[in-house]
């Protein structure tokens, strides 16, 4: 489905250009407290219309939320939802559509939907992941990796990206993982591209996306057959509804139930050349102008977790403060067994918020506090500690609030499997320590990506 952003925003539009110009927003007083504030502290006039612009759909995301998680499928309604609002060209810059907004305005934004629904959340960073491969390609010719004749190239499926997040407000997914391994690297990319009369043909397995079936197009990182370096990946945006494109079956999660994560199937998929980034090296040169790890705002995806953290504090905090013991008028939570474990829930939720604020200011800040090396080695811990710590609340949550609190469809039950996902997304925070580690002994770290050879 392609849903172009609707209208209900004129008037916000406006005011964001206006703080983009240098302009300032009238009547701010009505701006002061959207939902992303709680992560993103001091945000500028132009990120909080757009952190309002979140808030508007969170009524609609949190209806939806537990019998989401109850059949694990995403709410496709959510799509026009989202679109609506104009959010999903958040990142995309606003001459291409998009509300052009960054790193902190997605972080705020996927905070926000994950204390309503955590799944949506999910699979909304994954939408929006999709504009790197629009920016990084333009800012990789700006810092002048391209030879002039490949520019032309470059910058035309770079925009092509851009253009379809944002002035044809399509969702697209972003597929990378596999379900493949190989000894030395985070990612292992078997999908391969061979050359065809006007384009490619593509055949593999992506074992992780969200929104499989979902979105309007995906976009496809392969290796060309050509070689197997990381050198030789190449990125596809190929249509949802493009010959040989089918869906993995669909798999019963723990957590994150409703994020369409299985994955796609390309069985000689042709995607045209005017669609695809197979230029030599492409791909390796968006890695060196990103912020942070890989293509940068992986913090954002943390931030999923730390939103779903804060939901589970905030209803075990409503529950023991407003529940009484049968023969005092004293709340349970002042029993010292509860205090306790408020404590630990409240040390865990801070020190994930912590990490998160630290990590998304490093990847930001103007001008930049640390090298790149620094700020990758600070993000394979401060993932880790994202993800350790939130569970922790999840886990302390439990205890505190009991066993009538279990059921499979209350905030506890959903939080905690939600935030066990943490635990394993992307990589363990053993793996995080370890690659700082390496990075911090030897100045160097793991491969990030690698090929499987013919």
């Amino acid at each position: 489905m392609s849903l172009r952003s609707g209208t209900p925003f004129a008037r916000l539009e406006s005011t964001i250009e206006s703080a983009a110009s240098g302009g300032s927003l009238p009547n701010t007083d009505s701006y002061n407290s959207p939902r992303g504030g709680l992560l993103i502290e001091d945000l500028t006039d132009a990120e909080l219309v757009r952190a309002h612009r979140v808030d508007s759909v969170l009524p609609a995301l949190a209806a939806r939320a537990v019998e989401a998680d109850r059949s694990g499928e995403f709410p496709i309604e959510h799509v026009r939802t989202i679109s609506e609002a104009g959010l999903l060209g958040l990142t995309v810059p606003i001459e291409y559509g998009g509300l052009g907004g960054g790193l902190r305005d997605l972080a705020a934004a996927t905070f926000a939907m994950a204390t309503e629904c955590a799944s949506t959340s999910l699979a909304y960073f994954f939408q929006c992941s999709g504009s790197s491969r629009g920016l990084l390609p333009l800012a990789a010719i700006d810092a002048g990796l391209f030879p002039d004749d490949e520019i032309p190239i470059v910058r035309a499926f770079g925009e092509k990206v851009l253009h379809r997040m944002g002035d044809e407000g399509r969702w697209i997914a972003n597929f990378a993982s596999e379900s493949v391994r190989t000894k030395g690297a985070a990612v292992t990319i078997a999908t391969e591209a061979s050359r065809a009369d006007g384009g490619w043909v593509i055949n593999g397995v992506k074992s992780f996306g969200c929104a499989t079936g979902i979105a309007d197009d995906y976009l496809v990182t392969a290796k060309l057959d050509t070689g197997d370096t990381a050198a030789d990946l190449a990125v596809f945006l190929i249509p949802r509804s493009t010959p040989g494109v089918a869906e993995r079956t669909k798999w019963d999660a723990v957590g994150m139930r409703a994020t369409a994560t299985h994955g796609i199937i390309l069985e000689n998929v042709f995607v045209p050349d005017e669609d695809s980034l197979t230029v030599p090296g492409a791909f390796v040169n968006m890695t060196l102008v990103s912020r942070g790890s890989f293509v940068g705002n992986q913090v954002a995806l943390s931030s999923v977790y730390v939103g779903a953290a804060q939901a589970i504090y905030d209803f075990a905090m409503n529950y023991l403060t407003s529940t009484k013991y049968a023969n005092s008028d004293d709340p349970i939570g002042s029993s010292d067994l509860h205090r306790q474990l408020i404590g630990k829930m409240r040390s865990h939720l801070d020190t994930a918020f912590l990490w998160a604020r630290r990590q998304i200011e490093l990847e930001t800040a103007d001008p930049e506090i640390l090298a790149k090396g620094d700020v990758i080695a600070n993000w394979r811990i401060a993932k880790g500690e994202i993800a350790d710590n939130c569970f922790q609340v999840a886990v302390h949550a439990l205890k505190a609030c009991g066993t009538s609190n279990t059921g499979m469809g209350g905030s506890i039950s959903r939080g905690f499997r939600d935030l066990s996902m943490a635990l394993v997304q992307g990589f363990p925070a053993e793996r995080g320590r370890l690659e700082a580690a390496s990075y911090l002994v030897s100045g160097s770290e793991g491969a990030q990506f690698g090929t499987l050879k013919s």
